[in-house]
């Protein structure tokens, strides 16, 4: 008799994603869905959530048909790191203004990898801010204040 095995990551992770689907997906039957031509408040997240419970099934019958590698410690530092640069950006984008938020995020993110060093992670920042307000305030016309009144004196 063959023993089953399976990607335990992958299956945990299918899991997560179909019950965080599933469980939204109930949530935005309470509002009104409409149609695909005159859509109501529920109607997308339900979309959204049925794409993700769908995802997360896809996700985890295919953990079922290859073996996984075993989980590796945890990269602390990315976390550190990575996780509340846009806490940051939330925080600081109407106080620093658009420009300054963006550079700031992005350099507190550069430095979830140990193999960054500083002047590529500035030069980074830069090149992210540049690109990020020539699409978001210039292409797309959003109304980003690009410094705001904690950088005016």
């Amino acid at each position: 008799m063959k023993s089953v095995s399976f990607d335990t990551t992958n299956a945990l992770c299918g899991a997560l994603l179909t019950g965080t689907g599933l469980f939204f997906g109930f949530q935005s039957l309470s509002l009104e869905t409409g149609t695909a031509l005159r859509m109501g408040p529920g109607y997308f997240p339900l979309v959204l959530s049925a794409v993700l419970a769908l995802l997360g099934l896809v996700i985890l019958v295919q953990s079922f048909r290859v073996e996984g590698e075993p989980i590796g410690p945890i990269a602390w530092r990315g976390a550190l790191f990575i996780l509340p640069a846009p806490i940051f950006f939330g925080l600081t984008v109407r106080g620093l203004g658009f420009v300054p938020s963006i550079f700031l995020t992005a350099l507190i993110a550069c430095f979830a990898s140990q193999r960054m060093g500083v002047l590529p992670a500035l030069l980074l920042s830069v090149l992210l801010t540049i690109f990020s307000v020539a699409v978001f305030s210039y292409g797309l016309g959003l109304p980003f204040e690009r410094f705001g009144p904690w950088t005016r004196f």
